[in-house]
Order: C-alpha cells, then structure tokens, then sequence
C-alpha cells in the first residue's frame, strides 16, 4: 500500500518543477543541472528478488551536462527486465518538446573494451539537447530476480544540484536488512505494517558539490548503500551477513573447477622438479602462465561469479581474472603450494570495504600465496607484472580471502616510492650555434616500467607524440627512440634528439639555456583558499636524473643555476650543480621523491607551495659565454 501510494503522488507534481524559472537562485550556483525532483521506491520481493520505480525531473543548465538527457538501463534476458520506460523533454517554460517510450530504446548487449561474451544486456535512449536550459522527466520501472546485493540511494552527483529527493524501501521485517551512510548523515523514518519494513529518506535544497581536483568521488559524495542477509543470484542462495559467510559462497563456486588432470599435475611436476624453493617453483609457474595464457572476459551465467575450470583454461589458453586466478591456484596445487582466490575492488585509488558492512563491491579477482613470513600477491591478468606484485589498481585496499573456512578481509600492500622508480641519464652536447644533440636513457620500474610497456602497442609516431608531451621535451628538430631490454622489472628506453636551436635566448656572446633535456617534475596543482578533500595521486614515486652537458669550445661557464634542496611532509626535491672546468662539462644531479599517493586535506597548501618551488627550480638558466 505504502509502495503505491508513494509513487501515484507522482501525478500532482508541481508544474514549476518543470521550468527553468522555478529554480531557487541558491541551487544554480556551482550546477551544471538541478536535480528538481526524484522518488525512488523499492520493493524487496526476497532474496535477490526486487522492483524499483524511479521517477526523475531533471533541470540541465548547460552543456556540460547534456549526457543528462539520456540515460543506459542494464539488464539481463533470464533475470531482470526493463518493465516500463518513458521520457519527456520540456523546453524552458516547461512546454513538451518530445516524448519517448520503451519502444524507442536502443538495446545492446554490454560490451566493455574487455568483455567480448556476456549476457549483460543495456536498454539505452538519449536526447540532443539544442537549447538551455532544458528539462529531461523519466520515469521507468526495473524488475530484478537477481541479485546479491540491493544496490543503494546515490543521493547527489558531482555538480548537481537537489531540489528534492526521496528513497522508499519496503522489505519483510526478518529479511536482516542493513544500510551504511557513506558521507552523509541523512536518516530514515521507519514504520511497520503487516511484517513489512518501510524505509523513507528524505533530502532538499542540496547545493551543487564541485568535485576538487585530485579528489575521489567513493570519498566524498553521498550514498547509503542496502543490504540485507540472504541473497540468490543465478538460482544459487546465498549469505553475506558477514564476509565469512559470503567467501563460503564464493568458495562453493570455485572448488570444483580448481584441480587439473592427474596427468598434467604430473606435466607441472615434472616441469618444477628441479627448482628447490616453494617460492621459486612459484616465480616459474607464474611466468609460465603469464607466456602461455591471454586474458578474455566472458560473462556468461553465474560465469560472471564462476570461474572455468582450470582444464578448460589449461586447454584454451585463455580466460579472465577469476579463470586465470583459479589456474594459477590450480598450477600451484599441483606442486603443493597452497594459495587462495582474493576478490577486490580494482579502480586507481579505488574503493575500500567496509569490515562492518559486508557488501559485494568487488569486480577483480587475484591469488595470495601465503609464504611462510612472507605473503605474496599475484596479479593474473597482467602479462607484463612482475611476480609477487600488484599495479596501482590493486594496491593498498582491502581484499577478500576465499579460504575453506569462509572469507577474510585483509589489506593488499601499500605502494612505496621505491616501487615505482623513473631513472635517467642524460648527455646534451651543445653547439656554438645554439643548436644540440642529446641522449636520454630511462630506466623505469612499477607504474613507468607498465606505462612504457603498454605503449608500445601503439603506432610509432604516436609512441614519440606521447614522450615529448609527458617529459616536456623541447620539440626536436629530429627525434629518434628504441625500447631497449625489460629484465628483473626494469625496462630501458633511449631516446636521441637533435636541435637546431636548443638555446632559450643568444645575446652578443652569451647563451641562456634551460639545463635540462626535460622536467623530472611538471605538475603543479592550483592555489585553494581552503582545501576540503585529500588528493589523491595515482602512485608514489621516485624520480632522478644525471645530466651531463659538453660546452661548446671556445665557451665558458659564466652562471651556474642556484642548487636546491626542497621539502614537504610527503617528499623532497634537490638538483646540484657542478661544473668540471678541465672538461668544459657541467653535471647536474636531480631527484624528485612523493613518498605517499594521498595528500590530507591539512598539506595541501604546503604541498601547492612545494609543487610550484620545484618548477621554479627547473626553470634555472645556465648562462655560457665566448671565452675571451
């Protein structure tokens, strides 16, 4: 009675929600759209069984937000269904300018760029906007049988707007439904009637929040996120009132595709009898998968959950993270190494769990191999990773262990600055004309060593394009480059360049230049009067290069460039200047260290000040002159 009642108010919705003008001068400041008004109801039928009704009104103000006009319903042909759809587009008065139905959608199955089989489909309509601001009304009904988790309320967007929001949930009172607040504070009124719990929250008059730079949306945007004990997905029940019992689930899928053949557990046997150390057996099945499989992903059925069996993958050669995770376990069970499957959120400064609120926020699997005093993490899906690490869309987060006894939440390691190194030397030798040749060697590990890896793929001039923009390299009149080796996680590239005018500023007998073939540290972030979120940085690091420059003959040295040493809490910076007067040369030795990829709100200014010092020190003349 509650859900229907709820949403047939629907009808007596205020026509000033529908134009421009009834917008409250308060909710435009900072918006890109208003969020005018919007209820959601949702009905829990049972364990992975719910209806939502969704009716939104929203206002876009400009072209940044015109993907408002249209919007992508995911849904799957054996358990959800698009029920209803309608969409209505007003003018700034409020005048009707189109009207879509379901009928009008386009459906597609949900491919990603690396998914190439799923049963994932998407039932998906847009409108181009021509004139702002317009008004986008959409109201459409999800029928989903199932599901493991109850999804959540995302109350407001990055530079939007609400005018007015509700969320309605009705759920049977033994159902052991939970929520969890995440940067909001809103509550819900609760009522009973007939062994139903009914939900409503309830927000207004929310001013737009512009996301500062740096920061990540999981940290500050408001969402309340449902959950209740029992789920089923895929016609398989199951429990995630806590995360042991939800990584007995998972297990239940694994542990009967996760043991090869006998005769091919005598093949990896034999292929490991003489390496003498568990770790060492474990380096070399790694690698062996890495060279002898590719990474595929096919969601099909429970198969988005459930891994293919180790011997299908064994056979095939292919499979995605569950499938090649649970080979690797399957290689190393062979050989009598025990691991276990981890799920974990993947994602650049990615989403953390909550140890209190068990929740399926996981979309990646790798394996953990429990070395005596020694834990190490395999990533399966990478054919460039080096053994025993993750890249920075697994690090530092916590990761659900699937062991025999259910599951158990623990932390992945946190990257170090040592892990992701960028060291360079460098050889310019100027000319009397202004012009110079310079060689540039990189040796890169972590996070560089992968970037430079995957880069490779693309087209040669591209390859080239991409290492001027992001080392800053004064454009060359010719520029020649080679990937040397990739051994032991660190891979070369060298780079050969030639100017025809590599000085910044010739006067009579003197030259400016810029000492450096490139900046070992370009970013600065902006000048904030407060600073409300960390930012966050992609990785730690660190960065060096030794720079040797041959003056021309017949010139000097007459002003060297001022040597620095820099500081902040979360880094340091030092360049120092030497000029060998025997050999003409001038060495330059600089290193650039961020020992902590998230920066508190509390340093920023001292990181801003910091960042700006370090491109004020790279911007230093050595000043040469014709000897007399």
């Amino acid at each position: 009675m509650l859900f229907t009642n709820a949403y047939s108010q629907d009808k007596d919705i205020p026509k000033e929600l529908y134009t421009a003008s009834g917008i409250p001068d308060s909710l435009k400041e900072d918006a890109n759209s208003v969020l005018r008004y919007r209820t959601e109801d949702d009905v829990i039928k049972g364990p992975g069984k719910q209806i939502t009704k969704i009716h939104s009104i929203v206002t876009i103000l400009n072209e940044k937000a015109k993907g408002k006009a249209g919007i992508s319903l995911p849904y799957n042909r054996k358990f959800s269904t698009v029920s209803s759809f309608e969409m209505r587009v007003y003018d700034a008065n409020g005048k009707l300018l189109q009207k879509y139905h379901k009928s009008d959608m386009y459906e597609h199955a949900a491919v990603d760029d690396e998914s190439i089989v799923t049963d994932d489909r998407v039932m998906a309509i847009g409108y181009n906007v021509v004139n702002y601001p317009t008004t986008v009304e959409m109201i459409y009904e999800i029928d989903d049988n199932s599901l493991i988790d109850l999804g959540g309320w995302d109350i407001q967007k990055p530079d939007q707007s609400v005018q007015s929001s509700s969320c309605h949930l009705a759920i049977s009172s033994d159902a052991g439904f939970r929520y969890l607040n995440k940067n909001t504070s809103v509550k819900p009124e609760k009522t009973n009637t007939d062994k139903t719990d009914n939900y409503t929250w309830q927000v207004s008059n929310l001013k737009a929040f512009k996301l500062e730079d740096g920061a990540v949306p999981w940290r500050v945007l408001p969402v309340i996120e449902f959950s209740q004990n029992k789920f089923e997905y895929y016609g398989i029940p199951g429990d995630i009132s806590n995360w042991q019992s939800y990584g007995s689930w998972v297990y239940g899928l694994n542990k009967d595709v996760c043991t090869l053949s006998p005769q091919r557990i005598e093949e990896i046997k034999k292929m490991t009898d003489s390496i003498k150390s568990d770790k060492q057996k474990a380096k070399f099945l790694y690698e062996y998968m890495q060279k002898s499989m590719r990474y595929v992903s096919i969601s099909l059925g429970i198969g988005g959950f459930k891994p293919f069996d180790a011997n299908f993958v064994d056979q095939k050669k292919y499979g995605d993270c569950k499938a090649l995770s649970n080979y690797m376990y399957a290689l190393l069970k062979a050989v009598n190494i025990p691991s276990y499957w981890a799920v974990i959120q993947r994602g650049v400064n990615g989403y953390a769990s909550d140890k209190d609120f068990p929740f399926n926020s996981f979309n990646h699997e790798i394996l953990c191999v429990p070395f005596k005093g020694d834990t190490t993490w395999l990533e399966c899906t990478g054919n460039n990773q080096p053994f025993g690490t993750l890249d920075e869309s697994t690090h530092n987060r916590n990761a659900l262990l699937i062991t025999e006894d259910g599951g158990k939440l623990i932390n992945t390691p946190k990257s170090k600055a040592t892990d992701n190194q960028f060291n360079t030397q460098v050889h310019i030798q100027l000319q009397a004309d202004g012009g110079a040749k310079a060689e540039i060697k990189i040796l890169s590990t972590g996070e560089y060593r992968l970037e430079y890896i995957e880069s490779e793929a693309n087209k040669l001039d591209d390859q080239k394009q991409s290492l001027l923009q992001d080392l800053d390299i004064k454009q060359p009149s010719a520029f020649d480059f080679k990937s040397g080796k990739d051994a032991n996680g660190v891979k070369e590239l060298d780079l050969d360049l030639d100017y025809d005018k590599f000085c910044d500023v010739m006067a009579g007998d003197k030259q400016f230049y810029r000492p450096l073939a490139f900046k070992l540290w370009d970013a600065t972030v902006p000048i904030l009067e407060k600073r409300k979120t960390d930012y966050y940085w992609d990785y730690p690091r660190q960065k060096s290069c030794v720079t040797t420059i041959d003056l021309p003959a017949g010139f000097e040295v007459e002003t060297m460039p001022a040597n620095a040493s820099l500081k902040f809490t979360y880094g340091n910076y030092e360049v120092n200047y030497v000029y060998n007067k025997d050999k003409n040369q001038v060495v330059s030795t600089a290193k650039f260290v961020l020992t902590n990829q998230v920066i508190p709100a509390a340093n920023y200014t001292e990181m801003q000040q910091y960042m700006d010092n370090v491109a004020k020190a790279q911007n230093k003349k050595l000043v040469i002159r014709k000897k007399a």
